[in-house]
C-alpha cells in the first residue's frame, strides 16, 4: 500500500486538500489518478485508508476512511553528539526503523561539527524529512521528534519529567545496558547519551550524573558512534518485545 504523511488535526477531516511539495509527490512521484487508493499517517499514531477524490490544478484532494491508532509505545530518545559527515543521517534513519521516539542532536565538548543558528535550523528541517520519510517506509504511524541542536547539559535538562536518563560510557563503573534498562520499569520514559566520534568528557559525565544520570555499558566491544546508538536502540527494542 502507498504510504503518504500528512499532518491532521484532531479530530481528523473527511477530506484533506494536498498542495505543494506532496500534490507533486501524489500525481508526479506516485502517479495517482482519482479512485487510487492510498494510506495517509498523520505522524501522531493515527493511519487512514484514504482515496484520491479529484485532482485540481493547485491540490489534490483526498478521501479519509477509516482510521487504525497505533497502540502507545514507550518513549525512547537518543541524545545523540553531532558527529562528522552524515553519520547522523544514519543514526535518524536507522533508529527509527528500530523505534526511536526522539533525537536531540547535542554538541559536546569533543563535537568537530559546530553549527551556527542558521546553519542548525536548514540541518534539523533537513533531519526532519529524515525521519518522516524513515516512518513511511518502515510503516511506522507516528514520526519521532527532531530537536534543534543544543549543548549536551542543556538537552538533558529540558527532558520530560519522569524520563530515566542512561549514558553510554566505557568505565569500569558503568552497568550493562539491559539491566539498567529493566531496572528503569515497563512504560518508563528513556533517553540514551551517545558521545560523538571522540567520546564524552568526564566532566561531561560527572555533571550528567549529578542530575541523574546512569553510566551504561554495551560490553567489551569498541564500536563507532553511529553504531553504539543503533545496537543499543537494538538492545532497548528487544528487552520490550518490539525485536527478536
Amino acid at each position: 500500500m502507498l504510504r503518504l504523511f500528512v499532518p491532521l488535526p484532531d479530530p481528523a477531516p473527511t477530506d484533506v486538500d494536498l498542495t505543494g511539495e506532496r500534490r507533486h509527490y501524489l500525481l508526479h512521484v506516485l502517479r495517482l489518478a482519482p479512485g487510487d487508493a492510498l494510506e495517509v499517517f498523520d505522524g501522531q499514531g493515527r493511519a487512514f485508508e484514504a482515496r484520491v477524490a479529484s485532482v485540481g490544478e493547485e491540490a489534490v484532494r483526498v478521501s479519509l476512511g477509516t482510521a487504525r491508532v497505533a497502540p502507545p509505545r514507550r518513549a525512547v530518545g537518543v541524545l545523540q553528539g553531532l558527529p562528522k559527515g552524515d553519520k547522523l543521517e544514519l543514526v535518524l534513519q536507522k533508529g527509527t526503523e528500530l523505534g526511536a521516539t526522539a533525537f536531540y542532536p547535542v554538541a559536546t565538548a569533543r563535537s568537530v561539527v559546530k553549527l551556527e543558528p542558521k546553519r542548525a535550523e536548514e540541518r534539523t528541517a533537513r533531519w526532519t524529512k529524515i525521519v518522516e520519510e524513515a516512518s513511511r517506509q518502515c510503516r511506522r504511524d507516528d514520526v519521532p521528534r527532531v530537536e534543534t541542536p543544543r549543548a549536551l547539559l542543556d538537552a538533558a535538562r529540558a527532558l520530560p519529567p519522569g524520563t530515566v536518563l542512561l549514558v553510554l560510557d566505557e568505565e569500569e563503573s558503568a552497568v550493562p545496558l539491559g539491566e539498567a534498562f529493566r531496572a528503569a520499569g515497563p512504560g518508563t520514559p528513556v533517553a540514551l547519551v551517545v558521545g560523538p566520534e571522540g567520546g564524552l568528557a568526564r566532566e561531561e559525565v560527572e555533571e550528567l550524573r549529578k542530575i541523574g544520570a546512569r553510566n551504561v555499558t554495551l560490553g567489551k566491544r569498541i564500536l563507532r558512534t553511529e553504531t553504539a546508538a543503533l545496537a543499543a536502540l537494538a538492545v532497548m527494542m528487544h528487552l520490550d518485545g518490539e525485536l527478536g
